[in-house]
């Protein structure tokens, strides 16, 4: 395509961010596909406000000073022997399970700015009126996200942390990107995939109630934020050429490549483990070491690992062929991947919460049966 969306069906269409008059052809009002009617009817199946305490109370009381938020097995720097044999002290193992904690917090709410502002973003492109008003939707969605989970860091730590320099560089460029596939690759699949990955762990392990409540909110959203990229790639992926699958691929394990390797930058890993007394060149040696002395052949099995979700995302979506496959086969076994079908981990999580938000919302009225995951 001369604009390099690569658009394969008319509901993908888009403009210049500064191109409004094309908004106002008149054959446009007529025009509107159906394709996301389904998910935009749904929105009210879950809705949910973070400023209403019946949906979600922030002053729920929780001691970080004492109680780790997550269980020592779910965090495995502690299990090098460098920081094991350093943190011998019981508080100073919980004030590091909860430091790394206000870390994932952290990016977890600068993710759904970025979400925010993409969704914002397609909402001046996109020509197709069905496609924008889901676009419209998800841009209220995330903002409610982003208050979610500012409220929740401001009421367990005060403030967030840094976006790390990896997550800040790829959410710069996916909003950035001309290119509607980019975003929708970048943000709908790939960042999208690693947020329910997060979301179903800190659901199944953290110990804050309060935690969990949100991360089953948030995923009652996320399911069907998930489900437009998906639109995307059925309806666009088995049209490609064999050029443009090529480039979508290439974009797609970048993306990837930089989610996987988050964290990694010298100044991020001091700033990370130095206020809690610990060498960051003596934590990334162990690092190393471990990694040195793992099964090369040991894969990624955790149904919530954030890095298995991802891949699953994307193996579902058709955007991991035999050329890209070695590049995931180093985490996961793609082929049990493959044998689990389309179901995701957070969709049984995402449909407990809406029947709850159902029950608030509709109290007394008709239910209507959750479609997150159809």
């Amino acid at each position: 395509m001369a604009d390099g969306n690569i658009t394969k069906d008319v509901m993908y269409g888009a403009v210049a961010p500064d191109d409004f008059e094309s908004m106002l052809e008149l054959d446009r009002y007529n025009a509107r596909s159906t394709a996301f009617d389904k998910i935009i009817s749904a929105t009210h199946d879950h809705f949910w406000d973070p400023l209403d305490t019946k949906y979600i109370d922030f002053s729920e009381p929780f001691d970080l000073e004492n109680e780790a938020l997550l269980p020592e097995d779910q965090v495995p720097l502690l299990r090098l022997p460098y920081v094991d044999e350093t943190l011998t002290d019981p508080k100073a193992r919980v004030a590091f399970i909860n430091g790394m904690q206000l870390r994932n917090f952290s990016s977890i709410l600068h993710g759904e700015q970025g979400a925010l502002n993409l969704s914002a973003s397609l909402c001046h492109v996109l020509l197709d009126q069905g496609a924008q008003e889901y676009a419209a939707n998800q841009t209220r969605e995330e903002a409610r996200h982003v208050t979610a989970f500012a409220k929740y860091v401001k009421a367990r730590w005060g403030r967030p942390v840094e976006c790390s320099a990896a997550l800040k560089s790829l959410l710069i460029e996916i909003i950035e990107a001309p290119e509607v596939y980019k975003k929708i690759v970048g943000m709908q699949m790939l960042v999208e995939g690693l947020a329910m990955g997060a979301f179903a762990h800190g659901y199944r392990f953290n110990r804050d109630p309060l935690a969990r409540k949100l991360f089953q909110l948030v995923m009652t959203d996320e399911a069907f934020h998930h489900k437009f990229g998906k639109i995307w790639a059925d309806r666009t992926i088995p049209q490609l050429s064999q050029a443009e699958r090529d480039l979508v691929e290439d974009w797609t394990a970048h993306c990837a490549q930089k989610l996987f390797f988050d964290r990694g930058a010298p100044d991020q890993m001091a700033a990370m483990f130095t206020p809690y007394g610990l060498d960051p060149e003596r934590v990334t040696a162990d690092i190393i070491a471990r990694r040195k002395a793992r099964d090369a052949d040991r894969k990624i099995r955790s149904e919530t690992n954030v890095f298995r979700v991802l891949i699953k995302t994307l193996l579902n979506a058709g955007l991991i062929t035999q050329r890209t496959r070695g590049f995931y086969a180093m985490y996961v076994d793609l082929d049990e991947l493959a044998g689990e079908g389309d179901r995701m981990v957070g969709d049984d999580i995402a449909e407990d919460g809406i029947r709850y938000l159902q029950e608030i919302n509709f109290l007394g009225g008709e239910r209507r049966a959750p479609v997150a995951a159809e």
